[in-house]
């Protein structure tokens, strides 16, 4: 959260462009978590330890945790969404941040709200992740910002902004993962996997953009 905090007073007040920081912010992120383990990979999470295996590791009734905790956050999403003002304001900002703006809308405290809720789903994504794989490497999360990005824009959220659902953006991250690993299955050589996920970005652009041509 205090990541994204200092992301969204970029973006809010600067209004540097939002990609360009939370790249340089995931450049920056990275590089400390270089610097704090000296590049080694950490096996050991202090007093927390058997709470964090046992949170992204377990099982409960014989499904693992991670799947009742990403229901979970699908449905809670979908319900600030959908039946919450804050969900409305973020949908309008994104939709026509001028019009948002001219009807009173915080804009700026927004912004920054959206950003650090990202940060705080990312950490608490991170904890599931360790505890799931039992360690922490430097590949850890590399390449994953492109397939969330993948996941939502095939669960049918608009990259113009304005539009989408956590229900969708589970459906189409689930539908990357699944292909992704019926290619490796396959026997498909696994660095064609970067070219899989862009392939699906810029598809998805294109069908956007063509129907937004087509309601013009």
């Amino acid at each position: 959260a205090g990541l994204g905090l200092i992301n969204g007073l970029f973006v809010a007040y600067l209004r540097l462009p939002p990609f360009l920081v939370t790249l340089a912010m995931l450049s920056i992120a990275r590089s400390m978590t270089l610097i704090v383990s000296n590049g080694e990979a950490v096996y050991t999470y202090g007093q927390a330890e058997d709470a964090i295996i046992a949170l992204g590791g377990g099982k409960t009734f014989g499904l693992a945790n991670v799947v009742y905790a990403l229901i979970a956050a699908a449905i809670v999403l979908q319900l600030l969404l959908s039946h919450t003002a804050w969900g409305r304001y973020v949908q309008a900002v994104g939709g026509n941040e001028k019009a948002a703006r001219m009807t009173g809308l915080p804009v700026k405290l927004i912004k920054i709200s959206v950003y650090m809720f990202g940060g705080l789903m990312a950490g608490l994504t991170a904890i599931f992740l360790v505890g799931w794989l039992g360690s922490v490497t430097n590949a850890l999360g590399q390449g994953d910002e492109l397939r969330v990005i993948a996941g939502t824009v095939i669960g049918g959220a608009s990259l113009a902004g304005g539009y989408g659902t956590a229900y969708g953006a589970t459906i189409g991250s689930l539908l990357i993962e699944e292909i992704r690993n019926a290619l490796l299955l396959a026997g498909v050589n696994p660095f064609w996997t970067g070219t899989f996920v862009g392939g699906f970005i810029l598809l998805a652009i294109v069908l956007q953009r063509i129907n937004v041509s087509e309601e013009e």
